[in-house]
């Protein structure tokens, strides 16, 4: 029997020739409609791509995806050199605006810094964020505008900055021990992991002197985990055909991250909450309270958690904090805190130890303030021009966060281009920083460009200057700045001040430092840091 084969399907020819024989009329209509539309589509389309920046060729659905390569500042710099200062990408269904020298970021700004104010906040990000209850990510609305000027007046302000000082020293101090024990046994250290343990141990300590060693060490394992979840490619950003479906698992492994840190959050509160519950007890002893210098004492000792509690038991504040603003802000302090500041001190000395003769400079710089006798502080840095113009120049060249991240609330219009709602503004502060039309030898590490009488001796790293904003610049600019203009150089000087520093084999060879970029929120050298100390000063100063 022969196989009876399938009927072949009308074409859309066959079935409009067939309404054409039959209502001639209603096909004359279909083919009005369907022009009218698709025309309608191709000016539409054609007048947005006018009105966008430029961008390079994308491909459907995953846009300009396919182009990233990390680290995705130096991707951006490379597309930028090709397709202008300002340039539209797409990110899967994710509309995006990079900025990429001094003008635009300039324009952007100053001229629309109200368009700019928020955040892109990530699926990862938001749990984090308890829904966007923080800072960092959080809306800009009353809510951020009050912990804006609570971070800058009191949480991160120049007094409370300056009375966690012997926070900080104390790490400083542990960190050197520990140093001068592996020197004494002649031990390779891994600097990069001394530096994390000692930048998340001191700003835990800040946010809450009162915790135990246990938790600060269990601390240390789950912020290195949320700020990896953080800074990872998650396609359920920027697909929407596939939102929602967790196709990487980040989502389901971010929950998990965030009970264990949630559960460490509410043992540091309990902490702090009994702690304070005994203070006030002996505060009313004889039912007289204490004396004004012990309430001065009381004062002048309150940590970061002090200050967010005291705001949140205050009826006369202008927002109500709750717990869950509370974890959100200590999660964003820690986490943002800890690795920018370790990635810093430990890109300067990489430079200082790759350019012996500026390392040299600093040490003798060390030497003429500081001596032998003592390690030295913050309190030495004003009188110690030549290690911050190091600072400066390794800012410039390393900025902890290379891009600023915002998003536009409304249309703009930037240098007679349109930027629609809701896109992404990218500012690569890394490229700016190095822009040939504004540094001379852009790619070279070079202290005396900031020194009296070199090209950038008036330009400082607070955001003034858009050829130089290494920590951003304008509402969201980084709060934590005054924070890490004092502690990071400090630290820095202590290392170069105690000891002499030997390059090992597996990190770029016996001379030269291997200064490649690991990708992700924060730029970190890829490879850890392995050096040998040895002690510089005999005798070695106490390390009390």
């Amino acid at each position: 029997m022969e196989e009876q084969q399938p009927r072949p399907r009308p074409s859309i020819m066959f079935v409009l020739s067939s309404l054409a024989k039959n209502n001639p009329e209603s096909v004359l209509a279909l083919i009005a409609v369907l022009t009218v539309v698709a025309l309608r589509h191709l000016i539409s389309s054609w007048r947005q791509q006018a009105r966008l920046p430029p961008s390079p060729t994308s491909l459907p659905v995953i846009g300009h995806l396919h182009l990233l390569r990390p680290p995705v500042h130096r991707t951006f710099q490379e597309l930028a050199s090709r397709i202008g200062p300002l340039m539209h990408i797409r990110l899967g269904s994710t509309h995006c605006v990079v900025a990429s020298t001094p003008e635009v970021a300039s324009e952007l700004i100053r001229g629309h810094e109200g368009s700019i104010s928020e955040r892109p906040l990530t699926a990862v990000a938001r749990q984090f964020a308890y829904d966007s209850a923080g800072f960092a990510f959080a809306p800009y609305n009353t809510h951020w505008r009050f912990m804006k000027r609570l971070c800058m007046s009191e949480l991160l302000g120049p007094r409370t900055v300056e009375q966690l000082r012997p926070v900080r020293r104390a790490g400083t101090v542990s960190l050197l021990a520990d140093l001068l024990a592996s020197s004494a046994r002649g031990e390779t250290v891994d600097l990069t992991r001394h530096l994390i343990r000692l930048s998340n141990t001191s700003i835990i300590r800040m946010v809450a002197s009162t915790v135990p060693g246990s938790v600060t060490d269990e601390a240390q394992e789950v912020v290195k985990d949320v700020a990896e979840l953080v800074g990872a490619f998650n396609v359920d950003d920027y697909i929407s055909l596939v939102r929602g479906w967790d196709l990487q698992g980040l989502r389901r492994r971010a929950a998990g991250v965030h009970r264990r840190f949630d559960a460490l959050l509410e043992d540091i509160l309990r902490h702090k909450e009994e702690a304070r519950a005994a203070r006030r007890l002996d505060q009313d002893d004889d039912g007289r309270g204490s004396s004004k210098q012990d309430k001065k004492q009381a004062t002048h000792s309150k940590d970061l958690l002090d200050i967010l509690m005291d705001k949140a038991d205050d009826p006369a504040a202008e927002i109500k904090l709750t717990r869950e603003n509370i974890k959100a802000f200590i999660i964003d302090v820690v986490t943002a805190g800890s690795d920018t500041s370790a990635a810093m001190v430990e890109w300067m000395l990489a430079e200082l130890m790759n350019h012996p003769e500026t390392l040299r400079k600093v040490a003798e710089e060390i030497d003429a303030v500081v001596g032998g006798d003592r390690i030295a502080s913050e309190a030495d840095l004003p009188q110690l021009p030549y290690l911050m113009a190091a600072y400066k120049e390794t800012l410039r060249l390393h900025p902890a966060a290379p891009i600023a991240h915002r998003q536009s609330s409304e249309e703009m219009v930037v240098r007679g281009f349109t930027v629609p709602p809701q896109t992404a503004v990218f500012i690569n502060v890394w490229a700016i920083g190095r822009d040939p039309a504004y540094w001379e030898e852009p790619l070279a590490f070079r202290p005396e460009r900031f020194m009296p009488g070199g090209a950038a001796e008036s330009l400082e790293p607070r955001g003034q200057h858009f050829q130089y904003m290494p920590f951003g610049s304008g509402r969201r600019g980084c709060p934590g700045m005054g924070l890490a203009l004092q502690s990071v150089p400090a630290v820095l000087a202590a290392l170069v001040q105690c000891f002499h520093w030997a390059t090992v084999d597996g990190d770029g060879g016996v001379n030269k430092i291997d200064m490649s970029e690991s990708d992700g929120l924060v730029c970190a050298r890829k490879k850890p840091l392995l050096l040998r100390p040895t002690p510089r000063l005999t005798p070695f100063p106490a390390v009390v």
